[in-house]
């Protein structure tokens, strides 16, 4: 099935993007780390007795603290797999579907032409929707770059501030309409969006794949009210390979940047 038969994919000139900014690998502190901990681990291994999901996303996800991207009235669920409120209608995804999205990135036909193989297997990647932070924190474990863009400057800032103490160097967090991806450090061995597309992929993401990257996003399939994963590879002699995955829920793509509390 391809998706230039359920619809089109819109062109159009890329407007300037924002400042990029470098946030400072991680040190976290709690008093309640031990119980945590154990909740995590529960977590991952729920996830690990899930076929297809990659061992090297799932140490990760071992690693980083789930609940101190979300609100402290919520982090009783910090580690059931589940999507959370993160403010302005937007949401962190469940921990299995992150999994999932990350392992298909990881399990990429180009990695080992790539050259990029062992513990850091996605190169540099591109995430669209930083939203509080989490999955922006697993990729910088698991990438030699991270770019990652928000449009939502409240949500920008939180996040930003959230990730100071990973003080992790190859993270640069960017304000900016994702919708046009982030043309300066292009090209992108991998690229993943935390918001569905409407009926298509934005022709600016496809520019900015590499060859041998992959490309996953949730896209919108028009009339028939469903979302699905959906994976663009960029073979090595550059043609395109797109194939839709299982059905999935995510907020909407939404175009421009916002200054303001309201998205």
């Amino acid at each position: 099935m391809s998706l230039e038969q359920v619809t089109g994919r819109p062109t159009s000139s890329s407007p300037d993007l924002g400042e990029p900014i470098v946030t400072p690998s991680p040190q976290w502190h709690h008093p309640e780390a031990h119980f945590e901990e154990s909740m995590r681990m529960r977590m991952v291994d729920q996830l690990r007795a899930t076929q297809g999901f990659d061992a090297r996303v799932l140490a990760v996800m071992a690693r980083v603290e789930r609940h101190r991207f979300i609100d402290t009235a919520l982090a009783s669920q910090a580690y059931v797999d589940t999507s959370l409120p993160i403010g302005l209608g937007q949401t962190i995804s469940k921990p299995s579907i992150i999994a999932r999205m990350l392992s298909l990135l990881c399990q990429r036909p180009g990695v080992n032409s790539s050259g990029v193989t062992g513990a850091r297997p996605l190169g540099r990647m591109l995430e669209i929707g930083t939203g509080c932070g989490y999955q922006a924190t697993l990729l910088t474990e698991l990438s030699r770059e991270v770019y990652s863009v928000e449009r939502l400057k409240l949500l920008f800032d939180r996040a930003r501030n959230t990730m100071a103490p990973i003080r992790a160097a190859n993270l640069r967090l960017i304000y900016a309409d994702g919708c046009w991806g982030h043309p300066p450090n292009a090209p992108y061995d991998g690229i993943v969006a935390a918001a569905a597309c409407h009926g298509s992929v934005p022709s600016a993401w496809i520019d900015q794949l590499a060859s041998g990257g992959r490309l996953v996003a949730p896209v919108y399939i028009p009339n028939q009210d469903r979302q699905i994963l959906w994976v663009v590879d960029r073979l090595a002699d550059h043609t395109l390979q797109e194939y839709g995955l299982e059905d999935v829920r995510f907020v909407p793509l939404e175009s421009g940047i916002c200054d303001s509390g309201l998205s």
